[in-house]
């Protein structure tokens, strides 16, 4: 019974742990795109974007998988309008933008 009770408490540490690992990338996730994005997107669960054509990043799952974004973030996103500043994410800020996309996803 005592070794169940300890493989347990491994268990919810371990899994705690995990679960504040990832809420502190969707936190930074959340950060970057307020200092980045917030001015064109609306990056939250509610809200229009700023700029109309600007895609809410609570629907971005419509237009894109999520995951498949990490190559265009690593690379650089590029688009067709002017006003989209070129952004490169190195690996940990892909990750945390990710996790936070993933936490808004509609």
């Amino acid at each position: 019974m005592m070794k169940r009770l300890v493989l347990l408490g491994i268990a919810l540490a371990l899994g705690s742990s995990a679960v504040m690992a990832q809420s502190g990338r969707v936190q930074r996730g959340f950060t970057f795109a307020q200092t980045n994005c917030s001015q064109c997107h609306a990056i939250g669960r509610f809200g229009d974007s700023p700029i109309p054509e600007a895609p809410p990043f609570r629907t971005l799952h419509t237009l894109y998988p999520i995951e498949d974004l990490a190559e265009a973030f690593a690379e650089g996103i590029t688009t067709g309008h002017p006003s989209m500043p070129q952004f490169q994410l190195d690996p940990a800020q892909i990750n945390d933008l990710l996790a936070y996309l993933n936490s808004i996803q509609g």
